[in-house]
């Protein structure tokens, strides 16, 4: 039944993907924003919901309810800045070659990682804080960081978009055919079609890695860091694939550090409110892997160093060492 249920759930995650991406555009050029915004706002939170809903449904059960929480709520960011960087390496690596030039615009995505970093270094020194009062504090300088962030990125859009870098469509709507194209807000329905396309297929495909990992006997803490978020990130790996592909770098990067943005301030502030935020070896080293590989793409933005497909492959080695980690601990 979980096999059955994982066979289902893929191609419904692939088509809405599909949909989401092209409607995305659409209304990202409708409103005259820049990629950045498009990216790492629209695209970003649009595709961290069925992450967001792991956490707070596991949070209202308490035990292996609130491991599961702690769990989805690293495990996201961990797969975002490790495998899920390695795959669009390796879709850009065989669609343009190891050597290509990847060019998303470089002070959005320096940005991103630096409002990633230092708000995901204040969840990682909330492990540490006693209960209560301490942590409700940290958690809304979290979600203030997250807005600050929000307000830096739209003022910054303003002036790209002057200088003629805003979202552009580059292909019509999927469903703009025949009868449909006279539909009023047409790309908003199919912005909705795809998106309720992932979140179903990304439920579908959580419930039947549930299901395998009960059958395989995994423990809840492992099922919640590496299981779960195979399929939850499901999203942001399909639709960074399809934009690396096109050649839209900007778009493709920033729908994996936006939403690192938003699941390393809101996710750790649901965890630091509502689930035992304690410290431990593996959470430790989650956390501090998932920095690593974000740290690792900062420093190629240093300067004017090329960012190239081998460069972010390499998340994944990142992401082979933490599963090595696991294996031994």
């Amino acid at each position: 039944m979980a096999l059955a249920l994982l066979l289902v759930a893929l191609p419904v995650i692939l088509a809405g993907a599909e949909l989401f991406t092209n409607a995305i555009e659409h209304v990202g050029a409708a409103f005259g924003v820049s990629e950045g915004v498009t990216g790492s706002l629209f695209a970003a939170v649009g595709t961290a919901l069925p992450e967001t809903a792991v956490p707070l449904l596991g949070s209202l059960h308490p035990g292996a309810g609130e491991r599961l929480a702690v769990g989805a709520v690293l495990g996201a960011p961990l797969m975002l800045s490790t495998l899920t960087m390695g795959v669009m390496g390796a879709a850009a690596w065989q669609s343009r070659g190891p050597a290509a030039a990847l060019t998303p615009e470089r002070a959005g995505l320096k940005r991103d990682l630096d409002w990633f970093l230092a708000l995901f270094a204040l969840a990682l020194g909330g492990l540490f804080l006693p209960g209560g009062l301490w942590r409700h504090a940290l958690a809304t300088i979290l979600v203030a960081g997250y807005i600050g962030y929000v307000t830096a990125t739209l003022r910054a859009s303003r002036a790209l978009v002057a200088a003629g870098h805003e979202t552009a469509a580059h292909a019509r709507l999927h469903l703009a055919r025949r009868v449909l194209k006279r539909l009023p807000g047409l790309r908003y329905i199919q912005l909705l079609l795809g998106l309720a396309g992932i979140l179903a297929g990304a439920q579908g495909f959580v419930v039947g890695i549930e299901g395998l990992g009960r059958l395989l006997d995994v423990p809840v803490l492992v099922l919640a860091l590496v299981i779960v978020p195979i399929a939850t990130e499901l999203p942001e790996k399909i639709n960074s694939v399809l934009w690396v592909r096109r050649r839209q770098d900007t778009l493709a990067f920033g729908n994996i550090t936006g939403a690192l943005v938003f699941q390393g301030s809101l996710l750790p502030a649901l965890g630091l409110t509502l689930t035992p935020w304690r410290p431990s070896a593996l959470l430790l080293v989650t956390m501090l892997i998932t920095m690593a590989g974000a740290g690792m793409l900062r420093l190629r933005l240093r300067g004017a160093t090329t960012i190239r497909p081998y460069h972010i492959a390499a998340g994944g080695l990142l992401y082979a060492a933490f599963l090595g980690y696991l294996l031994v601990a």
